[in-house]
Order: C-alpha cells, then structure tokens, then sequence
C-alpha cells in the first residue's frame, strides 16, 4: 500500500486494487461515515458526504401510518353503515309479511 495522505490523527493509504485504506494512529482501521469524511476532506472521492437521517421521511411514515388507520376506520364505518341497511331493510321485509299476513286473515 502507498501513503497517500497521514496526519497525527491517521494515514491514508492507496490499495493495489485502487480503492483506499484510513488506518488511525493506533493503526486501527478506519471505516465508515468517518472514512468518507476524511477521504472528501483529501479530495480522494467525489462521493457526497453522509448525509444525517432527514426529518421528512419520518414525517411521511407517520401520514401514511395515519392515513390507513382512517382508511381501517372508514371502511369499518361502511361496513357497520352496511350490516344496518341490512337489518333495516329485512326489518321492512318481515314488517311488510306481518301486514299482508293480517290482510289475509281480515279477508277470512
């Protein structure tokens, strides 16, 4: 490996394969979003630096979570608005046999 770059802090280091190496003080490797930070800080990548969790993508989950629970809510609500019109309307029909049951026998 060829020393690119070493600060008291770390050393970095090209690989034969053409990728890098950051070995700290203690020659203890050096991976990881730190890694990155120190390779953009030497120009040695173009990458964009790590980026910290965005706020936004919460925000979204949390609509969406949202968002079914009043879809559950509301096709509970069409459910129940439902099994009513049910009853309802064989209440009407069993209403309606009674009456035809009671003409025919005023008809006797």
């Amino acid at each position: 490996m060829k020393v690119v770059a070493s600060t008291e802090n770390y050393t970095v280091y090209l690989r034969k394969d053409g990728r890098h190496a950051v070995r700290g003080a203690d020659k203890s490797p050096i991976n990881g979003d730190e890694k990155v930070t120190i390779l953009l800080e030497h120009g040695l990548i173009t990458a964009a630096a790590p980026k910290p969790a965005e706020p936004e993508a919460a925000d979204e989950t949390a609509a969406q979570a949202e968002e079914s629970a009043a879809e559950d809510e509301g096709g509970a609500a069409e459910e129940s608005a439902a099994e009513d019109t049910a009853e309802d309307a064989a209440a009407a029909d069993s209403a309606e046999e009674d009456s035809a049951g009671e003409e025919a026998e005023d008809d006797k």
